[in-house]
């Protein structure tokens, strides 16, 4: 008789072990660059330690490993609420039927890629380029699935088409509607002078002022992606998911915008 023989491997065991595995790939892409992926490596290091005290029947470690696995569970929700925030946004999402739609957002395949998004990069990238000379502060949130109607009710409503002077316009320092951001959707400046939550609980570099919080927040709480030039060094930064990307590259930061509006 094999000693292998009462092994039952099944097509839903083959599936369950697939969907664990994409579920482990996508939770480390969200915390990839953080520090909870130092506490996701030790609870996983914890959990196999248990299973192997389990296995060799090591009842007292196992039971001890087992209760703490067990009631960790409310600690493991408030150490990973930005993360899981994160990833609630991304699944519940109710844009499911749209052209970015949910199963391209995981970009697990590139069949799901499109050349529908109509936003005008170059010339916002060029406009950030031309303000980040003249140190002229901008904050520019482009949406992309999650609705913003919360933020935007907040400015003023505007129905205009991206181009590099009307952006320049807007921000210049004496223009009466620099204060605040501008919303983006597809090509359309939606809003102006719109006040974004300024994320509180998250530490930032001090150089970074109210405009990389703001934006920030703003990434957080959606998946819109921001623009920030700063006013004092006319750095111009990148921000997604909370993360921020410094670019000196302008050709470089418009393929990558163009990528996360895809």
């Amino acid at each position: 008789m094999d000693a292998f023989d009462f092994i039952e491997f099944r097509f839903l065991d083959i599936l369950d072990i697939a969907l664990v595995a994409i579920l482990l790939y996508y939770i480390y892409r969200l915390i990839k660059g953080t520090a909870a992926i130092n506490i996701f490596l030790g609870i996983a290091i914890v959990y196999l330690i248990w299973k192997l005290t389990v296995a060799l029947k090591m009842e007292l470690l196992s039971d001890i490993l087992g209760k703490f696995l067990g009631g960790g569970f409310i600690a493991l929700i408030i150490v990973f609420q930005q993360e899981i925030r994160k990833f609630l946004l991304m699944v519940g999402s109710t844009n499911f039927a749209a052209k970015k739609g949910f199963l391209k957002r995981f970009k697990f395949s590139t069949a799901f890629k499109d050349d529908n998004s109509t936003t005008n990069v170059d010339d916002l990238v060029s406009a950030c380029d031309e303000m980040s000379k003249t140190k002229t502060g901008a904050l520019i949130i482009l949406q992309r699935n999650n609705n913003l109607e919360f933020v935007k009710q907040t400015g003023d409503k505007m129905q205009a088409e991206v181009n590099k002077p009307l952006l320049t316009s807007i921000f210049y320092k004496n223009s009466p509607l620099h204060d605040g951001a501008i919303i983006i959707e597809d090509n359309l400046i939606t809003a102006t002078r719109v006040i974004l939550p300024v994320e509180e609980g998250v530490s930032i570099p001090a150089r970074f002022g109210l405009r990389h919080r703001a934006a920030l927040g703003m990434t957080l709480r959606s998946d819109a992606v921001a623009l920030v030039v700063s006013e004092e060094t006319g750095q111009i930064s990148y921000i997604r998911n909370g993360e921020f990307i410094l670019f000196n590259d302008i050709d470089r930061l418009a393929d990558i915008i163009k990528e996360d509006l895809e």
